[in-house]
């Protein structure tokens, strides 16, 4: 193991997650894949590796610090990028039924490559719109879990990922600064989709002692059925009274 590996296992260990050399061997690679095919596609601004361990995969993990993962079946991550947190948390729980939803085919294309390569099971890739994907029967109100480590403010990720979380179960949405402000400006865009702020954690990256926050939405009822609203138009009129 180099210092990174060394340094990433021990910040999970005080955390109470423990990585078998496979898991590590997983994240490695992973590591390797993300850094090659950036050279083709714009898919993370951070690419060195211990920046991408602590920002990118650690980060990720932290979801686990505060909710039970071993009691969630399936998580889906809505609009996830590179993979964040999807990939790193099914790497760490090996049991999640993962969904990944986002918009552009191209990192599908390179999600795809990451789980064959991983090894990974029970990965389903969705190409297309959170908006018009949340519509599927089988994707609406079906999640334990819902994921989004997005810029994008909570008024417009609830309207995106509450559609697809199940009744009483959670929305996590991971953010850096203090959702103060936007957790009271989404009030109204939480009782139109049934649903309520549950808690907010905070913690710090290790090392360089960025914050970050998860909001933790506790979904309350079937999400009306005008909801989610046709693609695009939740971006440009968020759910805001």
């Amino acid at each position: 193991m180099d210092n990174t590996e060394v340094q990433f296992t021990q910040l999970l260990q005080e955390r109470g997650i423990s990585l078998t050399a496979e898991q590590l061997a997983q994240f490695d690679l992973y590591y390797k894949e993300l850094v090659t095919w950036n050279e083709k596609m714009n898919l993370t601004g951070i690419t060195e590796r211990e920046q991408v361990y602590t920002k990118h995969f650690y980060d990720s993990i932290s979801l686990a610090f505060f909710l039970d993962i071993n009691e969630i079946t399936n998580l889906a991550d809505i609009g996830s990028g590179a993979g964040f947190p999807g990939i790193p948390l099914k790497i760490c729980f090996p049991h999640l039924k993962l969904t990944i939803v986002d918009s552009l085919n191209k990192r599908i294309s390179f999600l795809q490559h990451v789980s064959t390569t991983l090894g990974l099971t029970d990965v389903q890739l969705i190409h297309g719109r959170a908006e018009d994907v949340a519509r599927k029967f089988t994707h609406r109100d079906a999640y334990d879990l819902v994921t989004a480590r997005a810029v994008a403010r909570l008024s417009l990720l609830n309207e995106f990922c509450l559609p697809f979380t199940r009744k009483d179960g959670v929305f996590a949405a991971m953010k850096g600064s203090d959702p103060s402000e936007e957790l009271s400006e989404a009030k109204y865009s939480l009782k139109e989709l049934r649903a309520e702020l549950s808690k907010v954690e905070s913690f710090s990256l290790p090392v360089e002692e960025s914050d970050r926050h998860i909001v933790m939405i506790r979904k309350t009822g079937a999400t009306p059925a005008k909801y989610p609203r046709k693609a695009g138009i939740p971006a440009k009129m968020p759910l805001i009274k």
